[in-house]
């Protein structure tokens, strides 16, 4: 007989603590048993294997056919002691005997029991958190850091642990053991050698989710997310719209005195988050989005999705933002191609003159403006002009030079172009492709789901697009 007069008790236990079904654990137990019993008695023997509710423990029977000569006593007894046990038992029977003589199974024998068990209530266990989890996936889950693996932490969920990876964690934070903590539920999987749970604090869906916690009318349905895009722990943008006209969906979002939009910059970290009001027309879209810089013009481009933004020179350096990061959050929240210009260059760029300098290898824009701003307006100037004077002006050594000078007298300046060298262009703007600059806070800011792999161009002095374009 197998199993002691606490085995039902310590059955009800395990179900009680782990979450596991009876049936499951008591059919783990008895193929352990099986395969216990097999690989001592031999795995040739009809065995089956039962748990006794009454007596609380395992049961083993042995059947084996009735015959009158035995050749396999493994799987064949005699008609005489077949009927010690059962008067009543013929020829060709089969005949089940209840072993007594397994109480010591042998080491080998119990460690694959053991074995058995634990691989059925791994599977058992991974089920139950499967099950338990599956409708969660999607939501914002607490738990507390439980330790550091590799640089990803282990969080305690409460019945099982979830893993947060290194890249799902927001730069600058440091969590230490037992810190409470907040994060997205990526993933949940059923088959899998490491965490079945995983976790995200930078995806965009954890920002939107902590709004959702925040804000009442987003919860209600009248305030609609309409997409986010971030650089975890530095900025973020989010775009919202109203279904009722009377409800202002930013300032929904930003709270009385910024409280609602406070809490969610406080649980990451102190990432900055401009709010601003989506809107279908993509002029629009992106002078929102482009916030706090003013835009001077926007011309689309529907089927290359690309958008030619104008701004004021001044403005150039805001609207690209800390290396890029500002123009950079908003061509990922609209999905376009955003190329930023400033009034200077995009005047230049309509040129005819202005074009006969940026063919030249080796001059490029930030070149061209250097040069058209000396007086420099043509290839013809430019190849007339003394060495030292263009290295002084374009600030590059006399080799490269001499190499532009050279390229410069082989391009032609076409018929014409003396006209245009001192004519300021006409910038006009269609009324379908084109959008006057508005006024707009710096507390605004665009959103529309974010695409990976983005072609993002940014036109401006070098030094522009490396300053800091953040409002104070």
């Amino acid at each position: 007989m197998v199993g002691t007069e606490n085995l039902k008790r310590i059955i009800d236990q395990i179900c009680r603590d782990k979450g596991i079904d009876r049936t499951l654990l008591v059919d783990a137990i008895e193929e352990a048993v099986r395969s216990a019993v097999r690989k001592k008695y031999g795995s040739r023997r009809d065995i089956e294997v039962q748990f006794s509710e009454d007596l609380g423990e395992i049961e083993v029977f042995q059947y084996r056919t009735v015959v009158d000569d035995v050749f396999d006593e493994e799987t064949e007894i005699s008609l005489e002691d077949a009927r010690r046990l059962d008067s009543e038992i013929e020829l060709d029977d089969d005949l089940g005997e209840k072993m007594d003589n397994i109480a010591d199974l042998g080491r080998i024998a119990a460690q694959s029991a053991k074995q058995v068990i634990i691989h059925r209530m791994r599977d058992a266990e991974r089920d139950v958190i499967y099950d338990m989890f599956r409708d969660r996936e999607g939501t914002i889950v607490n738990g507390i850091v439980q330790r550091f693996e590799r640089g990803n932490m282990v969080i305690n969920l409460g019945r099982t642990d979830a893993i947060l990876p290194r890249d799902g964690q927001i730069p600058k934070r440091s969590f230490k053991q037992g810190d409470r903590i907040r994060a997205f539920l990526q993933e949940v999987r059923h088959e899998s050698r490491d965490a079945q749970l995983v976790l995200s604090r930078t995806c965009n869906e954890f920002l939107v989710k902590l709004f959702e916690v925040e804000v009442p009318e987003i919860a209600e349905g009248i305030v609609k997310i309409m997409g986010a895009s971030r650089e975890p722990g530095f900025r973020a943008k989010i775009a919202v719209s109203s279904i009722e006209s009377d409800v202002d969906p930013v300032g929904a979002c930003v709270g009385l005195k910024g409280s609602r939009v406070q809490n969610v910059v406080q649980e990451l970290q102190g990432e900055r988050i401009d709010i601003v009001p989506w809107s279908p027309d993509p002029a629009k879209y992106v002078y929102n989005a482009l916030a706090p810089a003013e835009v001077s013009m926007v011309i689309v481009d529907e089927d290359r999705k690309s958008l030619l933004v104008v701004v004021p020179d001044d403005q150039l350096s805001l609207a690209i933002g800390r290396q890029g990061q500002n123009v950079r959050l908003a061509s990922r929240l609209l999905g376009w191609r955003i190329d930023v210009k400033s009034e200077q260059r995009y005047a230049n760029m309509e040129n005819p003159a202005y074009k006969t300098l940026t063919v030249i290898e080796g001059v490029d824009e930030g070149m061209a403006d250097r040069l058209f701003a000396a007086g420099i307006t043509s290839s013809a100037l430019l190849a007339a002009l003394d060495e030292e004077k263009l290295m002084d002006i374009v600030r590059v050594d006399k080799e490269k030079a001499a190499a532009i000078l050279e390229r410069a007298a082989l391009v032609p300046v076409p018929e014409g172009i003396e006209e245009a060298v001192n004519c300021e262009p006409a910038v006009e703007m269609k009324p379908e492709t084109a959008m006057p600059a508005e006024e707009n806070s710096a507390e605004q800011a665009v959103q529309v789901e974010e695409e990976s792999g983005l072609n993002l161009s940014v036109t401006g002095d070098a030094e522009s697009g490396e300053s800091d374009g953040e409002t104070p």
